[in-house]
């Protein structure tokens, strides 16, 4: 299935149904009096967020999403029935907003979240609400409301503890492989990864973490370059970033320190917040060197850098487990409720 983050929808509640203005008529009884009904409400348009869904590739093609309306009222104190309600069921991480001035509506981030997206009409009155001692024969009754009509922006977010970035083939998706039962591209050319994937990482019996790939980032995708900034949203759930740092990169004239300082610059241009989260830099194919810490230790030097770093082999396997056992540690100690998921 092709992996669709971004659609762009128009949802219309129904109307309600109008009330009715109708009288009692049977046989021996005169002046029966009103028996017009209410209408019934229109139908409402919810969101619903749901784990077997990983997609919003429904709602690139399906763009128009109406409720039906509520019936009208009738004689004999018939109310109308109400108009049957439409969920959209949406992934779990997608974020709705207004489409006319991006204010955010809903954030569904657990499964079986719902979030109301456009209210149905409410049904108009018949006339046996206007009775009275003075007006015994009402003929008044009220119109049913329009429903909301609204234009949308749906916007997909992955949901995972650690989120993996880097330049093109860095080895991201080769660590995924290592560490968890996920099996992305992995190939010998720039751009292998097209879309996010999503493994599980087990520490033990009873407690992981999800990690997310992204496809590369570039210099310059602020500007365009590249695939852009069009997937680092999927890095705005997580708690952990995963700097990702080639030591063994393709072009031998490549500046390693350079590069990692240019990544970390079109972090904060996205997302200010993005470039605060806290990032451990890791140094990968430490197997095809044979000085691979001494070549770290020194672009460290180069970076100032006063945070966590470790230096793995993602094709080896070569330190992937002890770089896990920290990430999950500090995830616990982040969190007073670690967010460990139970795999069966």
């Amino acid at each position: 299935m092709k992996f669709i983050d971004e659609a762009k929808i128009e949802v219309h509640a129904g109307a309600g149904g109008d009330g009715s203005a109708a009288f009692r008529r049977a046989k021996f009884i005169p002046r029966g009096g009103p028996a017009g009904g209410d209408g019934g409400r229109g139908g409402s348009v919810w969101a619903l967020a749901d784990r077997n869904i990983n997609t919003l590739v429904d709602y690139r093609f399906a763009r128009i999403h109406r409720a039906a309306a509520g019936e009208h009222g009738r004689g004999k104190d018939q109310y109308g029935a109400a108009g049957a309600d439409v969920e959209l069921r949406v992934p779990v991480g997608t974020i709705v907003r207004d489409a006319e001035d991006g204010s955010l509506l809903a954030d569904l981030a657990r499964d079986g979240e719902r979030a109301l997206l456009a209210r149905g009409g409410k049904g108009g009155l018949g006339n046996i609400h206007f009775k009275s001692s003075i007006n015994r024969a009402p003929r008044q009754f009220t119109r049913g409301e329009p429903g909301e009509s609204r234009k949308l922006e749906l916007e997909l977010r992955v949901l995972a503890d650690v989120g993996l970035f880097g330049l093109p083939n860095a080895g991201k998706s080769s660590f995924v492989r290592a560490v968890s039962a996920a099996r992305p591209k992995v190939a010998d050319y720039p751009f292998t990864t097209l879309n996010p994937s999503l493994g599980v990482v087990r520490i033990a019996h009873n407690a992981s973490f999800v990690v997310a790939d992204i496809p590369g980032l570039i210099e310059g995708a602020a500007e365009g370059a590249g695939l852009g900034h069009q997937f680092l949203r999927h890095l705005a759930r997580t708690r952990l970033l995963l700097h990702l740092v080639d030591l063994v990169p393709p072009d031998p004239e490549s500046n390693p320190a350079r590069e990692a300082r240019a990544l970390a610059l079109e972090l904060r241009k996205y997302d200010p917040a993005l470039g605060k989260k806290p990032r451990w830099l890791v140094f990968n194919k430490a197997d095809m060197t044979e000085n691979a810490k001494q070549r770290a230790g020194d672009i460290v030097r180069s970076l100032r850098w006063r945070g966590p770093w470790f230096v793995i082999s993602a094709l080896a396997g070569t330190g992937c487990r002890e770089l896990c056992a920290a990430a999950f540690e500090f995830l616990k100690s982040k969190d007073a409720k670690p967010k460990a998921r139970r795999v069966a």
